[in-house]
Order: C-alpha cells, then sequence, then structure tokens
C-alpha cells in the first residue's frame, strides 16, 4: 500500500511520542505502589506472579488511577497479586483452545468468514485477567517475510472476508510495519474488512497517530477497530480524545468488556461504562464473561450475576448502549450468548 506523503510524515518526533510514552511506562510494582501511596499493599503483591507475567503500566494509564486508594478499579486490572498463584480446577493455560486453531505460524481460524493474526506478542499493559497471559508467543512470526505461509493460507480460502489483527496488541506495530503488513493483506483478493483488536487506544492514547489513522481510512479494506475498556474511569481526558479521532476519522469503533470481580460487577459500573464509551462514539459490542485462565479465578463473576446486571441495564439504557453478554466456548462456531 502507497500512500503519497506518508514516510515523509514518519519522522522520529511522529514516531518518538507513543515510544517515548511506552519507554517511560512503570514495570517495577514497587514503583507503582509508591506512586499510588499504596504502600501498604506490598504483601499483597506478589513477585513470582510478576516474573511469570510483568507488570507494564504507561503513566497515562497510571494518572486515571486514584491516589490512596486500594480498591481502584484500574489498579486492581493490572496489580500483580498472589492470588495469581493459586491453581483452581478448570482454569488452564489455554482456556479458549487458540492452539487447535492455529492453522499456520499465526494464523488462527475459529469462525466462519473471519481468520485472526497474531500480529505482535507484547502489550502497552498487561492485563492480570489476560486469556493470552500464557500464549506461546515466540512460536509466531517476527519478521515480515514470516507471514508468507499466512499469507497462502488466506489466499487459499476464499470463504475468509474478514482478518482480525489481535495478539499481543497489533498497534505495538510501528506504522511502518503495519503499512506493510496492511499492504500484503490487501492483495489478497476476498478480505473486504480489516479489524483491529487494540487496548493501546485506551491505555496509550497517543498511539494514534496521524499516520495510523492515514493507513486504515486509505486502505481498500475496511477497518473496524474494537478497543477493550472495562471501566468508565479509562474512557477520560487523552483516552476520550483517542476515541472521538478514530470515530472522527470514519472507522467504526467498538468496545469489549470483560465482566471482572471488584472491577465492574455492578450496574453502576456497567451503565457508566456504556455512557461514557457511547459519548464518545464507541458502540459496547460484548460483555465477556471471564474466560477461565490459570491464575485468573479471582477475577471469576458467577454468569447469573452478569444475567441480572444485563437485565438491569436494560431498565437504564437505551438498547444500543447494552452490550452482548457472551462467552467463547471452545470448538463452538461463534460466541454463545448467555440469556
Amino acid at each position: 500500500m502507497s500512500i503519497p506523503g506518508v514516510d515523509a510524515q514518519v519522522s522520529s518526533d511522529v514516531l518518538s511520542d507513543w515510544h517515548q510514552s511506552l519507554g517511560n511506562a512503570i514495570r517495577n510494582p514497587i514503583e507503582l505502589l509508591r506512586e499510588l501511596r499504596l504502600e501498604s499493599l506490598a504483601d499483597r503483591f506478589s513477585k513470582e506472579a510478576a516474573s511469570q507475567f510483568p507488570l507494564m503500566v504507561p503513566r497515562s494509564f497510571l494518572a486515571r488511577m486514584t491516589v490512596g486508594n486500594p480498591d481502584d478499579p484500574l489498579l486492581r486490572q493490572i496489580l500483580p497479586l498472589n492470588d495469581e498463584l493459586q491453581s483452581v480446577a478448570g482454569f488452564v493455560a489455554d482456556a479458549v483452545s487458540d492452539s487447535s486453531f492455529r492453522t499456520a505460524p499465526g494464523l488462527l481460524h475459529k469462525y466462519h468468514g473471519r481468520a485472526l493474526m497474531i500480529a505482535a506478542g507484547s502489550c502497552a499493559v498487561n492485563c492480570r485477567y489476560c486469556f493470552r497471559r500464557h500464549y506461546p508467543y515466540g512460536d509466531e512470526p517476527r519478521r515480515l517475510d514470516d507471514w508468507e505461509p499466512a499469507l497462502e493460507q488466506l489466499r487459499a480460502d476464499s470463504s475468509i472476508s474478514e482478518l482480525l489483527l489481535s495478539g499481543g496488541d497489533p498497534l505495538m506495530l510501528t506504522d511502518a510495519r503495519l503499512g506493510q503488513l496492511i499492504e500484503r493483506l490487501e492483495t489478497v483478493p476476498h478480505l473486504k474488512r480489516l479489524r483491529i483488536h487494540s487496548r493501546l487506544p485506551i491505555v496509550l492514547p497517543d498511539r494514534v497517530t496521524g499516520v495510523l489513522l492515514e493507513l486504515l481510512t486509505q486502505s481498500r479494506l475496511t477497518p473496524i477497530v474494537v478497543v477493550h475498556s472495562n471501566h468508565a474511569a479509562e474512557v477520560v481526558a487523552d483516552c476520550e480524545a483517542t476515541l472521538r479521532r478514530l470515530v472522527r476519522a470514519g472507522i467504526t469503533v467498538l468496545n469489549q468488556a470483560v465482566l471482572l470481580r471488584g472491577v465492574n460487577d455492578s450496574v453502576d459500573a456497567l451503565a457508566d461504562l456504556s455512557e461514557s464509551l457511547i459519548n464518545a462514539g464507541v458502540m459496547p459490542y460484548y460483555l465477556h464473561q471471564l474466560d477461565r485462565v490459570a491464575g485468573t479465578a479471582h477475577f471469576e463473576v458467577d454468569p447469573a450475576v452478569g444475567r441480572r446486571l444485563i437485565a438491569e441495564l436494560r431498565t437504564r439504557l437505551p438498547g444500543y448502549a447494552v452490550p452482548r453478554y457472551v462467552q467463547e466456548i471452545a470448538g463452538e462456531p461463534h460466541k454463545t450468548i448467555i440469556e
């Protein structure tokens, strides 16, 4: 894909903004607690959990946490706790059977008409409930040419019209590398849509550069961006402004949340989240039941509670603001709606 003027725009100062923000992210739990004046929580965080799945918190996300609040819903999502080390029956490394649907290096094909690429193995924030926290990212492509087997697989299956970029987080790729990947995807004639699943517009808003917007809006593939926010306190300030930029560029933006104990397991929290998203032009798409991944049991909410919360949301919000409550069941041909 050739975009006039884009190369000229990819200067060091354009790239350095979000790269610098990423480089300044907090990686030390003790530093995090010190910044939030929560040193008293030091006995609750786990060095072992942090070594298995390292802490990563951009300062933009940190700025949205409440200093001195040990129950801050954003803090709960990212602080490694001793709870992660508990072995709980039914919680496994590959809860959604990703490995069973890997048809080529970096390519997963679970659902009819669409496939998913693991475009990057890292994120700007390490969410403690992540369903791919145990994923073997080291086995997936890193160089552009390593994607050729996946592209050949896509070319051979004319039923696939939509390609999802996921990870990790695909927006951890530079604009230049992402543009090269999109350019190759555009050579697959039956691909019509490109869906990017990313947490970066929420936790690292300056990643959404003018160049990125051009890459998405000038591609022949129709772009859809699916962001991931779990609480209204995330959708403020630079995050809210970035979501508006995406929407005003003409890109469909959807949100997927996960129902999390101690984060958003109340009707007030979910209603506030939906209102904040709608006000920024983002459609609340899915509320996911937690995937039962090893180390995440302390986040699980009983589905009966989730059903009640959705029923209450319907009495408080317009229909378009109520997300579909879903669960991914390994082997099923689609997400399962929890009625």
